[in-house]
């Protein structure tokens, strides 16, 4: 089916039958927003861990530090898809610096109210808006590449650098993290956190050439619909709620687990093998040129996941559990990639950046229920407790996707062009 509604992609990015890397990285314009991206980023990973070392420090409660750090993943759940909807509305930049700034600011109050042992109300107050500012950087890149690759079979390869870039951040992260909360002071990762979000947030919005375009006033109804009314989209959200139990049962369950050991600094260690296991992952499912539908992948690489979850609880030694953390982690990739590779056949141009913050949104969510929920039953249980929390997340998000799946079937052309959904007026279709 012929159509023109699709502009026609430059050159540079019109991609071979088996795309790769070497490609994706040769496109015009990449390296402007990909290294300032990574810089503004990194911090993210060090966020949730560094809040749990230094309020388990301050407190000596596993609960008290994953709720505070709950709050604020539920905080950047809640506010992280308005961020996407008003950059796709004013323009990335317009959101991101106001929105450093204030999470420097709320990131280093909240530092300062535990080194006070202030009241665990304070810490929740303080949390809500160094949740809330979380620079959204990851869709915001995401979103950049959309632009670029518009039509290209590189969006795929794209999707998996961009997941591969996030999982090694996450191998980096805890493991600055932990070194510094462990070997320089309990605070340094909150504080370094947020001086890397200044920096690096900064740079990034001072790219104002690679930034997706604000549409025009006059597509205004058009252009800004919410990427929520997109049944697909609500779908992808439940599955990456699982992800984030993954991610926050992960990390509470973990620390409690090196340090009831002796072995704090194993930590990070474990971790980063974890997430080492989700970055290798995701450099081969880049690599690949998939056959299968996405959302046949996604059920797929989801089941798998579940499975590995379920022998985290039994693993009872550093190797078993390195073993099991990498195996997990090798599972995450796959769910993820494919996820975000279904927003660009699911979601409007002018809404995808609120989409892909609904997706990060929801990991932070799950995460944040996941640190609550494993923290609770580390405090009250055996240790390896908090382990039960990646499993259930997994299993209930699986059967909600295999039930639900259909809704993730791609838009056709067609009906997209009659509903005048994008940033492109609609025109006749063959």
């Amino acid at each position: 089916m012929a159509s023109a509604v699709t502009t026609e992609p430059s050159k540079d990015t019109t991609a071979p039958s088996r795309p790769g890397y070497g490609q994706l990285l040769r496109t015009r314009g990449a390296w402007t927003f990909l290294l300032p991206g990574f810089a503004a980023r990194q911090p993210f990973a060090m966020l949730t861990l560094s809040i749990v070392l230094l309020v388990q420090h301050t407190t000596g409660s596993y609960g008290a530090a994953g709720a505070v750090a709950a709050v604020t993943g539920v905080s950047m759940a809640v506010f992280a898809p308005y961020s996407g909807r008003l950059a796709d509305r004013f323009g990335q930049r317009a959101v991101l610096v106001p929105g450093v700034l204030v999470h420097t600011v709320s990131g280093l109050t909240l530092t300062a109210l535990a080194l006070a042992h202030a009241p665990l109300w304070a810490l929740f107050v303080a949390a809500v808006p160094a949740g809330a500012s979380v620079p959204q950087v990851g869709p915001m890149v995401r979103a950049r590449w959309g632009v670029k690759l518009q039509g290209s079979p590189l969006m795929t390869t794209a999707a998996a650098f961009e997941s591969v870039t996030d999982e090694l951040t996450f191998v980096v992260g805890p493991l600055l993290a932990t070194a510094l909360c462990t070997a320089v002071d309990p605070a340094a990762g909150l504080v370094t956190e947020a001086a890397l979000t200044l920096v690096g947030g900064l740079l990034f919005a001072a790219q104002k050439s690679t930034q997706p375009a604000v549409a025009a006033s006059g597509h205004a109804r058009v252009e800004h619909a919410s990427a929520l009314r997109v049944p697909g989209v609500r779908v992808l959200i439940v599955a990456f709620l699982g992800i984030g139990s993954v991610f926050g049962g992960m990390q509470v369950s973990l620390a409690a687990f090196t340090e009831s050991i002796g072995e704090p600094g194993l930590n990070g260690v474990l971790y980063g093998i974890f997430a080492a296991g989700n970055m290798l992952s995701g450099i081969v499912c880049g690599a690949i040129a998939w056959k299968a539908a996405p959302q046949h992948r996604l059920v797929a690489g989801y089941a798998a996941l579940a499975l590995a979850a379920s022998g985290l609880w039994a693993a009872h030694s550093v190797l078993v559990l390195a073993g099991l953390g990498l195996l997990v982690g090798m599972c995450i990739a796959p769910a993820l990639i494919t996820g975000y590779t279904l927003v660009d056949s699911l979601v409007p141009a002018g809404a995808r950046t609120e989409a892909f913050t609904w997706l990060t949104g929801a990991v932070a969510l799950g995460q944040a229920a996941a640190v609550t929920a494993a923290g609770q039953l580390e405090d009250r249980f055996w240790d390896g407790a908090g382990f039960l929390v990646p499993l259930g997340g997994t299993v209930l998000a699986l059967a909600t996707l295999v039930a639900l799946r259909s809704r993730l079937a791609a838009r056709s052309p067609a009906r997209t062009v009659a509903r005048g959904v994008g940033h492109r007026s609609p025109v006749t279709v063959d």
